[in-house]
């Protein structure tokens, strides 16, 4: 009897090849997710430091800073938000990020933020940068407020090892806390 089929052999073969060449896919090498990112942050610093002229000083001062240029947050009673950025260290992109969160309480609405997150000391940024997924806390220090108040980088502000500013977009959602935020590394 003459088999004109495939062995299951190779047809094992070529299907874990197949497995690992579609895996290979997705894994953002070759995409331009990278350069998308590149070109959002550099328009939000861009607005921020015109909007906000003492977060230019921030920046000069900061071993680095994580730029969220877009983050979608949602809620019904439940609410989540996502989003995508850089991280930056001597203007260089060292580093692709997203930003999660959840939220659960009295809520309702839809809006698109922005932030950045100013990383005043060298340490501030390695802990950041070591850790396999870094959360905001309630020690973060605000220099720009969800309702647009700029604060004045003193030297109070300056002590503190993280400082954001977070500015809305648009939306209709009230607050602009970042406690409870989860940033992990990625490949766009």
């Amino acid at each position: 009897m003459k088999s004109n089929g495939i062995s299951r052999r190779a047809f094992a073969a070529g299907a874990l090849a197949g497995t690992g060449l579609l895996a290979a896919c997705g894994n953002g090498v070759g995409s331009s997710g990278g350069s998308v990112i590149d070109a959002r942050v550099d328009a939000t610093l861009d607005e921020m430091f015109r909007s906000y002229p003492n977060t230019v000083q921030l920046a000069e001062k900061a071993n680095g800073m994580l730029i969220m240029p877009l983050v979608t947050e949602a809620g019904f009673v439940f609410g989540g938000s996502y989003g995508r950025g850089a991280l930056r260290v001597n203007n260089v992109t060292v580093d692709y990020y997203s930003v999660v969160k959840g939220s659960g309480g009295l809520q309702i609405g839809a809006q698109q933020s922005a932030h950045v997150l100013f990383f005043m000391t060298e340490e501030a940024l390695s802990e950041f940068r070591r850790s396999p997924g870094w959360a905001a806390g309630a020690d973060l220090e605000y220099v720009v407020s969800g309702e647009g108040d700029s604060v004045a980088a003193d030297t109070t502000t300056a002590l503190s090892p993280v400082l954001a500013a977070v500015f809305a977009r648009a939306g209709l959602r009230i607050g602009a806390t970042l406690e409870g935020t989860k940033y992990t590394r990625i490949i766009p």
